[in-house]
């Protein structure tokens, strides 16, 4: 039997060891290794984060981590948002945005959103109404530009 995917929503000492494996999984899978990216995916912010993914089976198919206004920047903040390579194209992406915006403000009302995306994930950013807030810039190796939503604005 096939056991239908799931949104899954934690604060990092809630995740239980195989939740924490699963996501840090997928992140490494992507950013360090498709993106061909040598960094430290486990930067210390874990902690401070909830933790939003989507479980397929025994696999993360999706994820971000969510921060309250004010520990990493004034707003709210989305971070390492990721998809699964095959699951790209599928729609999975828009919904693991919106459940976490969705998440956002139904922890701190309509609060501001700040997001550090890839240059070129611009357009998509901006159909959830994410606004351009900076220069891009070299994170990594890869070109990134500092984004931000308005408070209240529509989803």
């Amino acid at each position: 039997m096939t056991v239908a995917p799931r949104w899954r929503y934690a604060e990092f000492a809630a995740l239980t060891v195989d939740e924490l494996y699963r996501i840090l999984a997928l992140r490494q899978r992507v950013f360090v290794v498709e993106q061909a990216c040598a960094y430290l995916d486990a930067d210390g912010w874990d902690r401070q984060a909830d933790h939003l993914w989507l479980e397929d089976g025994d696999a993360a198919v999706a994820c971000l981590r969510l921060f309250e206004p004010g520990v990493k920047h004034a707003e709210a903040v989305l971070g390492r948002i990721v998809t699964a390579p095959e699951r790209r194209g599928t729609g999975l992406g828009r919904a693991l945005v919106a459940e976490g915006l969705t998440r956002l403000e139904a922890q701190h009302g309509p609060v501001a959103v700040r997001i550090s995306a890839q240059a070129y994930l611009e357009r998509f950013y901006r159909q959830h109404g994410f606004e351009r807030a900076s220069a891009d810039y070299d994170e990594d190796g890869i070109p990134h530009l500092a984004m931000v939503r308005p408070a209240g604005a529509p989803a």
